[in-house]
């Protein structure tokens, strides 16, 4: 992609990543995840059980999932249809007007609704997370500022630490999860308005005849994405149930609210030390690291229900969170140059897929074992190995096709343009 500057106004690198952090803290940290912190509020106020958590959420995972799906398929529909290429920073900005709006709508009291109104919320997210990253990682590429692609993805833990505290500042001062919900479409409202300004300047379609990418090795788009996917699935049993089963494990404890914006602190310092990564380390090999520590992260839940091992637990979860998406969405971007938005949608989606099955297989183990202790064990561990299986595509995709230090960057022509 080239770079169309806005007129009569200065690109500033930093500018454009700060937008980007703000854009994923709110339809991440907030259209995603705000439910995580405020489902044990809903479960004391009666407003649902744990199988009706699990739906809500699955829900919520669905449109994600088509929001992807959309999201990959519409550079080729837009080109059949003969359209202009669909501007990031509009679709941004209506995912997260989207995000605010819908969040609202969970403090409606009106059940029925709440189902569409967190599969919506998915899907807003899901346009918001690839257009935003397809349109920073150009930008700034563009800039001859790659690293600071990195604090793009701050903005997800940054959410996830306000919502998970404002959340426990709610529960003890008494808070009902329809005052939390009203709260959080607030803080939503705000980030938006920040970022909104700085979420300009287009980025344009390659030239027809620098339009193809180099073909990969057969089969390396496919494994590529189902490695990414179960990621999806590998960590959102713990990013999902976490305050639940620390309840569940640590009954009357002080702390249990603050192992959800642990996990978010997490994330945030994960994203930081990114920018400390060289570029010449194969992003295969860092994300088999990530994976690995993911995986010991969710099984220190299991293996150690106690306050050491869910803080311990947490921070193991959410350090390589975003590290993940990073190295994931560079990946894409040195096998795709110039298709690297349809490429993360495609991710995206099976990522997405990964979360969808997450919460009905909690809700099957649940009604099938002999206490929820149980049940929460089971899928953890179920939810490890999906990443230790996906930590060991990645090792034969490395294995399959080493890369020097030069190969790791993106080819050069598309260091200066950026993703579609």
């Amino acid at each position: 992609m080239a770079l169309s500057a806005a007129p009569n106004a200065p690109v500033r690198p930093l500018a454009i990543a700060l937008a980007g952090l703000l854009a994923l803290a709110t339809a991440m940290g907030i259209g995603r995840f705000a439910f995580t912190p405020l489902l044990p509020m809903m479960l004391h106020d009666g407003l649902v059980d744990l199988p009706g958590a699990s739906w809500l959420a699955t829900a919520n995972y669905l449109g994600y999932w088509l929001g992807a799906m959309a999201c990959a398929l519409q550079p080729a529909l837009w080109r059949r249809w003969g359209r202009s290429a669909l501007a990031h920073t509009a679709a941004v900005r209506a995912g997260l007007v989207a995000t605010v709006l819908l969040t609202l709508a969970m403090a409606l009291p009106l059940p029925a609704l709440w189902p569409s109104a967190r599969f919506l919320a998915g899907v807003a997210s899901a346009f918001v997370f690839v257009y935003v990253s397809g349109w920073c990682l150009a930008r700034l590429a563009a800039l001859s500022a790659p690293a600071l692609t990195g604090i793009i993805f701050v903005g997800p833990g940054l959410g996830i630490s306000a919502s998970g505290l404002a959340a426990g500042a709610m529960v003890a001062q008494g808070v009902g999860a329809t005052t939390g919900w009203a709260v959080f479409a607030l803080l939503a409202a705000l980030l938006t308005a920040i970022a909104w300004p700085h979420l300009r300047g287009a980025v344009a379609a390659p030239a027809a005849d620098d339009m193809h990418d180099a073909a990969p090795p057969r089969g390396t788009i496919a494994a590529f994405t189902l490695a990414y996917g179960l990621a999806g699935f590998g960590y959102i049993v713990t990013a999902t149930f976490l305050p639940v089963i620390a309840r569940q494990a640590l009954p009357g404890s002080v702390w249990l609210d603050l192992f959800w914006p642990l996990f978010g602190l997490g994330v945030a310092i994960g994203a930081l030390m990114t920018l400390r990564v060289p570029a010449r380390i194969d992003r295969r090999h860092l994300l088999m690291a990530c994976y690995a520590m993911q995986a010991a992260g969710v099984l220190l839940s299991v293996w150690l229900p106690t306050l050491a091992g869910f803080a311990f637990g947490s921070l193991l979860l959410g350090l390589p969170f975003t590290a993940i998406t990073l190295f994931a969405m560079q990946e894409a971007r040195r096998l795709r140059p110039h298709g690297t938005s349809a490429l993360i949608g495609l991710l995206t989606a099976a990522y997405g897929l990964g979360q969808i099955a997450g919460p009905p297989m909690v809700a099957w183990l649940l009604a099938r074992t002999r206490s929820p202790a149980e049940g929460f064990a089971l899928a953890l561990e179920t939810a490890a190995a999906a990443l230790l299986a996906g930590l060991a595509i990645y090792g034969l995709l490395a294995r399959r096709q080493p890369l020097n230090a030069a190969e790791c960057r993106p080819a050069d022509r598309a260091a200066r343009g950026g993703g579609r």
